[in-house]
């Protein structure tokens, strides 16, 4: 299958008319589109800033999450996130909210290479654990991340039937009933990333240097930001990260576990919205690859 479908087509023109009347200060910068994701169209705005547009209602409504709560948690996090600068409002134009935020330079992880893994490892892990504070009750709802195992076995087993021969579909199924044979997170609902994977994840001469796309963002059980450890390090630097990621608990078998079953989920996730994404097939069979072979 193909990424999802978009329901409005943002164009340079769009976007141009957009700032224009909302934002004319910003106007005249150089405008050049550099990426249509699963939920929004990216386009760079001169050197340093971007201009973030939801191409389906679904990124519209995780776009309402961001505005509400990216520009606090930013402070207290040791690595910068693409909160927003200034929130476009609806028009009649483009019926959704949108956002500008700023520009990071360098390559996503899924692209580039780490020059120090294990520091990497440290300093990702840290950003996990600064993030997994206890999150207020009116927090977003999100039923897609974070959710007790039992809400993950029916979506895994579904999609290793949908992609058939792509994948060794019982070895797959093996370890998943493994990994999802484990007790459920029993402590509050913490803030979850909720969408923590190397293509959210901007590398700058071998460092990360900015977290991206926190749209997701919603409250639940930690394990699921885990899963980048299978996708961005080897098995020594996943022990570095797994010390790390912990601040106000430790990060138990059972929790470890759990992450490995979402990193699996997410594998099937990437495979199977990867007909026209050379990048998510890399990610998928590198992600489901490393899963199986923890086993």
């Amino acid at each position: 299958m193909n990424i999802p479908s978009a329901e409005i087509d943002v164009t340079e023109d769009l976007v141009r008319s957009l700032l224009e009347d909302q934002f004319p200060d910003l106007a005249d910068r150089p405008l050049t589109l550099v990426a249509n994701g699963w939920d929004n169209a990216i386009f760079r705005l001169g050197d340093d800033l971007v201009a973030r547009l939801p191409r389906r209602q679904l990124g519209a409504d995780l776009v309402q999450h961001e505005h509400r709560w990216l520009p606090d948690l930013a402070h207290r996090l040791p690595i910068p996130i693409a909160a927003p600068l200034r929130t476009g409002a609806p028009s009649d134009a483009y019926p959704w909210a949108w956002s500008i935020c700023p520009w990071f330079d360098g390559e996503v992880a899924a692209d580039s290479d780490l020059g120090d893994p294990a520091t990497e490892a440290r300093r990702l892990g840290d950003f996990v654990a600064a993030f997994h504070t206890p999150a207020p009750p009116h927090a977003p709802d999100n039923p897609l991340r974070g959710q007790p195992m039992a809400y993950l076995r029916p979506r895994i087993r579904h999609n290793i039937a949908l992609l058939g021969s792509i994948i060794d579909g019982g070895a797959v199924a093996t370890r998943a009933n493994e990994l999802l044979d484990v007790d459920d997170w029993g402590g509050p609902p913490l803030w979850l990333h909720g969408d923590l994977h190397t293509a959210n994840l901007i590398v700058r001469n071998g460092e990360i240097t900015a977290v991206l796309d926190l749209g997701d963002i919603t409250a639940g059980d930690p394990a699921v930001d885990l899963a980048v450890a299978w996708m961005l390090f080897g098995e020594g630097d996943r022990t570095v990260f797994r010390a790390a990621s912990g601040s106000s608990f430790v990060v138990d078998d059972a929790m470890w576990q759990r992450g490995q079953a979402w990193a699996l989920h997410f594998a099937l996730l990437y495979l199977l919205h990867s007909a026209d994404s050379e990048r998510f097939a890399r990610m998928g069979r590198s992600l489901l690859a490393a899963v199986v072979a923890a086993g």
